[in-house]
C-alpha cells in the first residue's frame, strides 16, 4: 500500500513538473516559408538592354518565395520586442531581384483574439538583374512589414497575410553608365503569406 501511495505521489510530482515546465516554455525563434508577389514600380523609364522593368516600362509584377527567422529578445505583457532576418527571391519577365534584409520586430498579444499582427522595419542588401543582360547590381534597401500570424498549433503558425513596402536602386542604365543620371529608387509592395514554425526555448 504504502509503495502504492509512493508511486502515486511521485507521478502526480512528475505530472506536475512536466506541466510547469511546459507553461515556462517560449517559442521565441520561428522560422517561416512565405510565397510572395510584388508589383515593382519607377517613375522613370529605362529603353535600354539593363532596363530592370522591362522596356520602357514603369511597374511590373513579380512573384517567388521568401524565407526568415525572428527571435522574440524581450517580452512585456502586451507585446514582444526582437530581431528579423529574411531573404526574398523574386522573379518577373526574366528579370530577378534578391534581397537580405535585417532589422527589428514588435509582434502584439491580443487578449481576447487568437491572432498576433507584427511590425517589422529592416534594412539590408537587394540585387537586381535585367531580362537581357547578365550584369548583376546590388544596392542598398530598406523596407518595412506588417502581417497577422494565427496559431495552428502549439509550434506552427499560419501567416495569414504580410503586406510590406521596401525600396532599393535597381539596375539601369544610369545605375551601370558613369555618365547617365541615376533614377530615382524603385518602390516595391510585396504580399504573402506562408506557415511559421516556432522553436521552443526555455
Amino acid at each position: 500500500m504504502k509503495l502504492r501511495l509512493l508511486a502515486v505521489c511521485t507521478g502526480l510530482a512528475m505530472a506536475a513538473g512536466v506541466a510547469q515546465a511546459q507553461t515556462q516554455t517560449k517559442q521565441d525563434i520561428g522560422i517561416y516559408l512565405t510565397p510572395m508577389a510584388a508589383r515593382i514600380s519607377n517613375s522613370t523609364p529605362d529603353s535600354s538592354v539593363f532596363a530592370f522593368l522591362g522596356p520602357n516600362a514603369t511597374s511590373a509584377f513579380f512573384e517567388g518565395f521568401g524565407v526568415g527567422v525572428y527571435d522574440d529578445l524581450l517580452h512585456a505583457s502586451r507585446f514582444d520586442v526582437g530581431l528579423d532576418a529574411r531573404a526574398n527571391l523574386l522573379r518577373g519577365g526574366g528579370a530577378q531581384m534578391n534581397s537580405f534584409l535585417v532589422g527589428a520586430r514588435v509582434a502584439f498579444k491580443p487578449v481576447s483574439l487568437p491572432f498576433k499582427p507584427y511590425f517589422a522595419v529592416n534594412g539590408g542588401v537587394g540585387g537586381t538583374k535585367a531580362a537581357h543582360n547578365p550584369l548583376y547590381v546590388s544596392k542598398p534597401q530598406y523596407g518595412a512589414q506588417v502581417g497577422i500570424d494565427y496559431p495552428l498549433g502549439r509550434l506552427v503558425d499560419f501567416r495569414v497575410v504580410e503586406v510590406g513596402y521596401s525600396s532599393v536602386q535597381t539596375v539601369s542604365s544610369g545605375t551601370v553608365n558613369s555618365g547617365t543620371p541615376l533614377p530615382p529608387s524603385s518602390g516595391m509592395i510585396t504580399f504573402a503569406t506562408g506557415i511559421v514554425f516556432r522553436l521552443p526555448s526555455k
